[in-house]
């Protein structure tokens, strides 16, 4: 193979990728829009319900907002290694790389990164998605990598994934990724009838949509995790093996199932023990103080009561009622 001005003449430049991920990017300013709109009518509530109502805003976006970002993340599960290896097919020269892995539910990312980034006349800064969803060819993924010439250690890697690879992970990590995205949509649509239950003052139904949230999500969690553990083949760049760990959205998943599963046990039992606290909590005390006064009846015998006297109504039927003592 012949040089041109040192670099490989048949082989594309790096493939550099986005800075940041721009369906999370999305999601989390859609939710933070909305946190940011009812932070804005928070001054419009009197006393501790105001404190109360603001904890209850904060929770309800961040499960929602975990829930169905994790959806398209990247990082399940990830693994980094430092390794001095060959660069190209075809090639003896050695480069000083940091090679990751992060399996996301839709897929394999594989990054690689030069340490320093400019080396033998390049940029190396690559990271190649390979997916396995639904109407996506892993295989064809692959074979394009190799079309393309991508560098060796991300075809080496990306290679372990493949279906016609003898470490048959393909199937156990494709199957397992589908039914936990499945959970987690599942858990999403309870998640927002959960709120709007809330929102009907309906606690106690509120609160089992919760705890089927919290199941919901802890399904995925045990989906993703018989993959996780599933006997595969080690990945090694000559003595240094690449090792890899559940990732952030892994645990934040984990996280967020647990906060569902003591919130909805919480409310369940609030509501069977001490339901005036929890009346509390939603502010629903204050509407029965109104309800009270509007209830109250007035005895000829009292000296407060007068001929006639002027009840309470509510504010939304704008009249005045006059009662007439028999």
């Amino acid at each position: 193979m012949t040089l041109w001005n040192g670099s490989y003449p048949f082989y594309p430049g790096a493939n550099t990728c986005f800075p940041f991920d721009t369906t999370r990017a999305v999601i989390i300013t859609v939710f933070l829009s909305v946190l940011v709109t009812f932070i804005l009518i928070l001054p419009g509530i009197r006393g501790r319900g105001r404190l109360f109502w603001f904890l209850r805003l904060v929770l309800g976006l961040f499960m929602g907002a975990v829930v169905l970002t994790v959806q398209f993340t990247r990082d399940w599960e990830t693994g980094w290694v430092q390794a001095n290896t060959s660069y190209k097919s075809f090639s003896h020269v050695q480069v000083n790389v940091d090679i990751g892995l992060h399996v996301g539910l839709t897929g394999v990312n594989v990054t690689l990164r030069g340490i320093p980034v400019n080396q033998i006349n390049e940029t190396i800064d690559y990271n190649e998605h390979f997916p396995w969803s639904f109407g996506a060819d892993y295989d064809h993924s692959y074979s394009e990598g190799l079309q393309k010439g991508l560098p060796s250690p991300i075809l080496y890697v990306a290679e372990k994934f493949s279906t016609q690879s003898p470490c048959a992970v393909h199937r156990q990590y494709r199957i397992a990724g589908h039914y936990a995205s499945l959970t987690l949509w599942l858990a999403f649509c309870t998640w927002l009838i959960s709120i709007l239950l809330f929102s009907m003052s309906i606690l106690l139904y509120g609160g089992h949509m919760l705890l089927l949230t919290a199941m919901l999500i802890l399904f995925s969690l045990l989906f993703f995790f018989t993959a996780r553990n599933a006997p595969r083949c080690p990945i090694h760049f000559g003595p240094v093996p690449l090792k890899t760990d559940y990732g952030e959205s892994f645990w934040l998943t984990l996280s967020t199932g647990l906060l569902c599963l003591l919130l909805g046990l919480g409310i369940i039992i609030l509501n069977s023990t001490k339901p005036e606290k929890l009346k509390l909590i939603f502010n629903l005390d204050k509407s029965r103080g109104e309800e009270g006064v509007w209830h109250k009846s007035c005895l000829p015998g009292e000296p407060s009561c007068s001929a006639q006297d002027v009840l309470m109504v509510p504010l939304g039927e704008l009249c005045q009622v006059t009662a007439t003592q028999l």
